[in-house]
């Protein structure tokens, strides 16, 4: 979600979003896990010619998102031995049938890019998903709250599907993305996307003329860096390790000293997968409730396999033919969802007044009843394209400028190897927490804390040392301990110095006047009017003189002129007999 800070106010504010997602192939397929290799086995466990398993996933995301759904897949093709060559076939072929029974305007969209042969081959690969992108979101749309600005160009608005008479448009379908683990490649494939639809969005909040956005600026660094921390939550949580090949892999940026990083994430990930995998995913089963615990059982360590978990044996038989694998109550709403048409009202909460905290956006966010810390607020914690990623010595703060040098703090903390700001990827867990750390961390964290935007010793020391008392004078220093003077009354002297120039400044211009009043006044600013805001000015009164006025100006140009008056006649002929005697 992109939107412009500057309103807060939820029905004035001007919003923009877009939706994307990632899936794996929906199939019946597996990996051995027997062998102790470096690249398992992938076997097509259950074949489905009617692609019944993919027709209800796909069901799903119409009835949710509507269409078209676009299919970015991003598994190999050519192979010597074929393992995802046969995912990639599985796939298509289930695209394939399943179009057959929908209409065109509906029909499922399917892209295939080979990012490991193209990377391999030395190819532009940002620049070929840079193409799908911009392709795919061009055909999905994003979500506008406002009309079409008036100066915005045409080559740069996208989702003109509009819901009934609102003036917003909305994103119809979404963006699927897939991968073989959904990790590495499709975390790269969906910045692409992102990077393609954050120019978009900034053009429809009037930011940017074009939608192209450089790499080396700081907006693309903080979608990166965003990215970057998404794709290593995710993959410590599923694979045990942070992303192996990361975006400046495919970019060609990254240096080579990061080749021995990516060597050590991959040897964690192989290690998690062959010894710790296990026990991750009877865990699991176990959080969610899979598997109960029974002595007349064996314990859950103890199973081959946890298919039988998952996939309860339920015999049933549907009437409903293979054909029509679609909800026919969900095609009749596409292109939009049929969650979203059909999406009612649960639940109704009268409310007596609007500054009631639930439905009072200002006060549910800056709670002005309570002591807050600013440091310690959302906004001043978010990342910051001055604070986190502008280089120290510049004098552009544009973050759409192309910077030669790297930023600063986050991107140096991380060639550094100082911690990140992600508490997920300490390595230790995928909730751990990073309170504690050793002494090289401290070290880099102090080093990072001299570049700091605080400016008060005091209160850095007071911070570092968590025994000392925090008082006001400690949080709200004074003038002088800031900016080392403070205001105070003016000398008699200075006063009548400065009396005796105004009174020369005036004499000199000629605009002495009287100060002497001959009663007390009141003065009132006109504007002092308590409905006009920013959005909504109350129309200002106007004299029956001055419209007299106005209509005579428009009838002239209506009807032409008019017989002038005796007085503006006798005036006329005194100048001419005037000019004639000058003569």
């Amino acid at each position: 979600m992109v939107f412009d800070s500057g309103v807060s106010s939820l029905s004035q504010g001007h919003f923009t979003s877009f939706v994307q997602m990632r899936g794996s192939i929906p199939g019946h397929w597996s990996q051995d896990m027997g062998k102790i290799v470096a690249k398992p086995s992938i076997s097509i466990d259950l074949y489905d010619p009617y692609a019944e398993t993919a027709a209800a996933h796909f069901n799903e995301l119409l009835k949710r998102y509507g269409s078209p759904i676009v299919i970015l897949n991003l598994v190999k093709k050519h192979e010597k031995k074929p393992q995802e060559k046969l995912l990639s076939e599985e796939l298509y072929s289930a695209v394939k049938y399943l179009n057959q029974f929908l209409s065109p305007d509906h029909q499922i969209v399917y892209k295939t890019f080979d990012m490991a042969r193209k990377n391999k081959s030395k190819a532009d690969v940002m620049g070929g998903l840079a193409n799908i992108a911009k392709s795919a979101v061009a055909k999905v749309g994003i979500f506008n709250n406002k009309n079409t600005l008036y100066a915005q160009k045409s080559s740069t608005v996208v989702g003109q599907n509009k819901i009934g008479n609102g003036n917003w448009s909305v994103q119809t379908g979404i963006i699927r993305t897939n991968c073989v683990d959904c990790l590495d490649r499709t975390n790269t494939a969906q910045f692409a996307i992102g990077k393609c639809v954050l120019g978009y969005q900034l053009c429809a909040l009037g930011i940017l003329d074009s939608p192209k956005l450089e790499f080396d600026t700081d907006c693309v660094r903080m979608l990166e860096s965003l990215y970057e921390d998404h794709g290593d939550t995710l993959a410590l949580q599923y694979g045990g390790s942070q992303l192996v090949h990361r975006i400046k892999t495919y970019r060609k940026t990254a240096p080579w000293t990061s080749q021995g990083n990516d060597i050590m994430q991959t040897l964690s990930r192989y290690y998690s997968n062959t010894f710790s995998d296990a026990e991750k995913q009877n865990t699991i089963n176990l959080f969610l409730g899979l598997f109960t615990p029974d002595e007349s059982k064996p314990p859950i360590w103890d199973y081959i396999t946890d298919y039988h978990f998952h996939h309860k044996i339920i015999v049933s038989k549907s009437d409903k033919p293979l054909t029509r694998w679609w909800n026919p109550e969900v095609i009749k709403c596409l292109p939009y969802p049929y969650n979203h048409l059909t999406k009612t009202c649960s639940e109704m909460i009268q409310v007596e007044s609007r500054d009631v905290e639930m439905i009072d956006a200002y006060t549910d966010y800056y709670r002005p009843y309570e002591f807050s810390m600013l440091s310690e607020v959302f906004a001043y914690k978010i990342s910051n394209s001055i604070r986190d990623f502008m280089p120290n010595f510049t004098i552009n703060y544009s973050p759409f400028t192309i910077r030669v040098r790297p930023g600063k703090r986050r991107e140096e903390s991380s060639n550094k190897g100082g911690i990140m700001k992600n508490p997920s990827l300490t390595g230790q867990s995928s909730t751990g927490s990073t309170a504690s750390s050793d002494s090289e961390s401290a070290g880099s964290d102090t080093s990072n804390d001299e570049s700091s935007i605080y400016t008060n010793e005091s209160l850095m020391t007071a911070s570092r040392d968590s025994g000392s008392r925090i008082t006001f004078d400690l949080l709200f220093p004074s003038m002088k301990q800031i900016y080392g003077t403070e205001v105070k009354e003016p000398k008699r002297a200075d006063l009548l110095l400065y009396k005796k120039y105004i009174h020369i400044g005036r004499k000199a211009n000629g605009t002495i006047r009287s100060i002497s009043l001959s009663g007390t006044q009141l003065i009132k600013q006109k504007s002092s009017f308590l409905t006009d805001t920013s959005i909504e000015v109350t129309p200002p009164q106007v004299s029956q003189n001055s419209i007299n006025i106005y209509e005579e100006y428009t009838n002239l140009g209506i009807n032409g002129s008019v017989t002038p008056r005796a007085k503006d006649l006798d005036m006329y002929k005194a100048y001419v007999n005037l000019k004639g005697k000058c003569k």
